[in-house]
């Protein structure tokens, strides 16, 4: 079957109509292939996008899920937070986010490919370690490879 297209000329508006028989197959095409039954796992995943937002009640924050494959892309790394001494919480430098009006925060993973802001407060900088006074438990995972990407996604940077 062929579908002419033609420019409707006694008006010469350049709109360009087809036939009914076109329109009729080329629907009964796409119902035919949406009654195929459930769409792959990497279609859903392709429909649903790489990352997934959330709000966590009570905040104005939001959880990120993303995929596996978005992970993988982003080269997302972590590393727990350490006590050392006892009492003294330590994490990498590199997972501490400063924000606009002077605040800080960290990505925790609470579980795989999920990710959750957490405020914390720093007292000291000391090489590539900061101290904390205040935020996480020692042993909570923390973002430290992807934070930038992971904060751009939090608050829609480039959507």
């Amino acid at each position: 079957m062929s579908v002419t297209l033609h420019a409707n000329s006694r008006e010469g508006t350049g709109v360009r109509y087809c036939d009914r028989k076109a329109v009729t197959a080329f629907a009964a095409v796409v119902l035919q292939f949406s009654a195929a039954g459930p769409m792959p796992a990497w279609a859903a995943e392709a429909k649903a996008g790489p990352a997934h937002l959330e709000p966590i009640e009570g905040t104005k924050l939001r959880r990120i899920t993303l995929t596996p494959k978005a992970a993988q892309r982003l080269d997302i790394r972590t590393a727990q937070i350490r006590e050392e001494p006892p009492g003294v919480r330590i994490t990498p430098y590199t997972s501490v986010i400063y924000e606009l009006n002077g605040d800080t925060s960290v990505y925790i993973s609470p579980k795989p490919l999920t990710f959750e802001r957490k405020n914390i407060v720093v007292e000291r900088i000391d090489g590539q370690d900061a101290y904390l006074k205040d935020g996480p438990p020692a042993g909570t995972e923390v973002v430290i490879l992807g934070v930038a990407e992971l904060y751009g996604t939090e608050k829609g940077v480039g959507h």
